[in-house]
């Protein structure tokens, strides 16, 4: 890394009506540097970067990008096109790639004259291959990016942006989806790159990667930039301190003996069109007691077992007992009624009903309660009293819990379902990515609620994508992969990638 600043961003500011999603946002990178951008939901992260790209038009403040020669000129806003011809790329968390066409094709795809009358593919080849030899990013060309693994498809998006010259490369969330030692390999080719010139901009929420490749860590929160690190004087404490505004507290598990089984598939399958929403001959058991984590890259089979387990899907083949009494034909109303505590993945679609109040949503699974109804009519005033009870508790922040629950933001709707499900003390919890979306200290209190409901006597399904949250809570480890179930028998972070990428038995 050198001292050469090759961007600088000037006191950018962007407001969408009344919500401020940059204020007065100042930062600079070095030529050949590693710069992890943090935040929590919301800060700001994307919106910065999306300014920087062109995608966005700033309200206030100007950018610079130097030129082959070092020297910084001003950058257009809100002009990708200029944004890439002054060797910014940009790979998004949701890739952009047209799956029917090859690798080859994705790379080059808007990088051609228009006024050529043929396509130079094997130039395009020629330099493709160069431009991986001297990257380490391998990428079949040949093969349909839709049959590509998730790595072979990040490695593509980086590739689309260097064959476009890139001297800065922002990568939003560049392994949300990969295991982990897909991550490993993808941050050794970015370091050799860099050694060569490049300059990195990685917004994560992953502190390990974050320690492990970064050079320097730049924080918002609220819009702001609240301040900067080298990586090497920073450690997770000091990260999550400014993140947060506060200390986070530390959870533990304490080992605990398991209890009967609260949930038994035995052959579950579901037919549905796609892997994401399939299950092969399924077979799980969570005990009383216990917390079940379910690893895997996204778009595995998650969806569908989650769906399952909430009565949303029937399937095609198998059996499912909770408590020990089979549920024949399970939808939501019989999961709930045999003790299951649902945290669904999509909080807006399946979590609340939005025009039904915060405090309505929070009761919406006891209607049949005589505290909440009686003689069919609603007990309004104690539904509010109980929602007010509960939205203190739970740190529930929005409008008022007569308010429409659309109102919430979705960090707080997350916060009305962890409520809703905790309060009701359910023998079966399923927590489908129950911290997405929320600062570290509301996650932090997610998870000592999952080992408090664990140490009451709960059985808890906790599915995540993030790796670390699973081996932190999680008393046994099970890996899904097209649709299959399969047990590690182990907390080894290497053992359980290679298990999800199918390397590992």
């Amino acid at each position: 890394m050198t001292d050469r600043t090759v961007l600088r961003l000037n006191g950018l500011s962007k407001r969408f009506g009344p919500v401020v999603a940059n204020d007065d946002v100042s930062l600079s990178l070095a030529r050949g540097e590693v710069l992890a951008l943090l935040g929590e939901n919301g800060a700001g992260k994307t919106t910065l970067m999306n300014m920087l790209f062109g995608h966005y038009l700033p309200d206030a403040g100007t950018v610079e990008v130097a030129d082959e020669a070092g020297q910084l000129a001003p950058l257009p806003l809100g002009h990708p096109q200029a944004a890439l011809a002054a060797g910014v790329g940009m790979v998004h968390q949701h890739f952009t790639l047209a799956e029917n066409l090859n690798a080859l094709d994705n790379i080059t795809l808007g990088a051609e004259p228009l006024r050529a009358i043929r396509r130079d593919r094997r130039g395009a080849r020629t330099r493709i291959e160069a431009i991986m030899a001297h990257s380490g990013l391998k990428a079949p060309l040949n093969v349909p990016v839709g049959r590509l693994s998730v790595g072979e498809r990040q490695r593509v998006e980086i590739l689309k942006a260097l064959y476009r010259d890139a001297r800065i490369l922002v990568l939003d969330e560049p392994t949300a989806v990969l295991t982990p030692q897909e991550a490993d390999t993808l941050f050794a080719s970015i370091k050799a790159m860099t050694a060569e010139g490049l300059s990195v901009i990685f917004i994560s929420h992953k502190l390990r990667e974050v320690l492990a490749f970064s050079d320097r860590i730049a924080v918002l929160r609220h819009g702001r930039k609240v301040g900067e690190m080298a990586t090497s004087a920073a450690d997770e404490a000091a990260i999550a301190r400014m993140m947060v505004g506060a200390d986070t507290p530390r959870i533990a598990r304490s080992a605990m003996a398991p209890g009967a089984p609260v949930l038994h598939l035995q052959g579950v399958s579901v037919a549905g069109r796609s892997q994401r929403d399939s299950l092969k001959q399924a077979n799980l058991t969570v005990h009383a007691h216990e917390i079940l984590g379910v690893a895997g890259i996204s778009g595995n089979g998650q969806s569908a077992l989650a769906n399952v387990i909430s009565g949303l899907a029937v399937p095609a083949a198998g059996h499912i007992r909770v408590d020990g009494s089979e549920i024949p034909r399970p939808s939501p109303a019989r999961m709930v009624r045999a003790g299951v505590g649902r945290i669904p993945e999509d909080r807006h679609h399946e979590g609340i009903v939005g025009a039904m109040s915060v405090a309505e949503n929070m009761v919406i699974e006891r209607l049949d309660d005589t505290q909440v109804q009686s003689r069919g009519l609603l007990r309004r005033e104690a539904i509010a009293a109980h929602a007010d009870e509960l939205a203190r508790a739970y740190d529930v922040r929005g409008p008022g819990v007569t308010a429409p629950a659309r109102l919430l933001s979705g960090g707080n709707i997350q916060k009305l379902i962890l409520a809703r499900v905790f309060e009701r003390a359910p023998r079966l919890i399923l927590a489908n990515q129950p911290t997405r979306g929320l600062d570290m200290g509301a996650a932090a209190e997610v998870g000592r609620r999952l080992l408090e409901a664990r140490e009451r006597g709960a059985g808890i399904v906790l599915i995540s994508e993030d790796l670390d949250e699973i081996l932190g809570l999680a008393d046994r480890v099970v890996v899904i992969r097209d649709g299959q179930i399969v047990e590690t028998g182990s907390h080894d972070r290497e053992r359980i990638g290679l298990m999800m990428a199918g390397e590992a038995a």
